[in-house]
């Protein structure tokens, strides 16, 4: 009887595993598949007529390289100062005792409740008067911080005894030193599961380069670059399916192998952020 329920639970398991598979395999199915093909036949999972036209219009005939190029350049150092600026901020909301840091934690939660889309307009409007629209910097800054990084680092510290500052207090040590190589190192769970987040959000972003990098090809990121792979290079309805999908598929690798080294740390670091709130 319980060798017949550890079965059922396999083919339950394995149906399930299926269907969230399924799609992954269509994926790559597709990136084999003629154009035409592709349109006839959008869900089996094997080509019938394969061919490599889809990977070659891809790494040869676009800008890949330079999306991808692009793409790092500003997910290296958005991470980096998200994972700098936030923890900053979440020290001074858990530890320091200031006037006014209550109401600054509640604008923290309230920004959380924002609809990104909301924020479109006010954002082109800041960053075309500080004339950054078509650079780097434009697609850096408005990601270096921003509230969730905020409230996750402000939990981890609050969970952290606060006899540590008062011991390097002691010692001589000011606010920064004691932040810099006391706490910050302790909060390692926080800041990757932070840097996951941050990686994982700011690889696939997609609305900040449609408002501020449209007219300068040669600063569009993935996301961007691949939603032009359209007849012709141009945005249209006629798509190249297959050339899309070799774009997608390989746009996820660095996302998959980033949380599959740091997968243990990001859940570990969501639980204790979880209970210490």
């Amino acid at each position: 009887m319980n060798a017949l329920k550890r079965g059922a639970g396999y083919a339950v398991l394995t149906v399930f595993a299926l269907v969230f598979i399924y799609p992954f395999i269509l994926s790559a199915a597709t990136t084999l598949k003629p154009r035409d093909e592709a349109v006839a036949h959008p869900v089996l999972p094997w080509p019938l007529n394969p061919e490599m036209r889809a990977w070659e219009n891809l790494l040869i005939h676009s800008d890949f390289p330079v999306w991808t190029l692009n793409s790092v350049i500003v997910t290296v150092f958005a991470t980096l100062l998200r994972l700098f600026l936030a923890s900053l901020a979440g020290y001074a909301l858990a530890r320091l005792n200031w006037r006014g840091r209550g109401v600054v934690f509640a604008g923290v939660i309230a920004v959380l409740a924002v609809p990104p889309i909301v924020l479109t307009v006010p954002r082109f409007l800041v960053l075309k008067e500080l004339g950054l629209i078509n650079t780097y910097s434009g697609l850096i800054l408005p990601l270096a911080v921003d509230a969730v990084g905020v409230f996750i680092m402000k939990q981890f510290f609050d969970g952290l005894p606060k006899e540590l500052e008062e011991a390097a207090r002691i010692d001589g040590a000011g606010i920064f030193t004691t932040y810099w190589r006391i706490i910050l190192p302790l909060a390692r769970p926080g800041l990757l599961t932070l840097a996951i987040l941050s990686f994982q959000g700011t690889w696939n972003e997609f609305l900040l380069p449609l408002i501020v990098v449209r007219a300068s090809p040669e600063h569009w990121t993935l996301p961007f670059g691949l939603s032009t792979l359209g007849k012709g290079g141009a945005m249209g309805q006629t798509w190249d399916y297959p050339v899309m999908m070799a774009g997608s598929m390989l746009t996820i690798l660095p996302l998959a192998i980033v949380f599959i080294v740091l997968q243990r740390f990001f859940v570990g670091g969501m639980t204790s952020g979880a209970l210490k709130g």
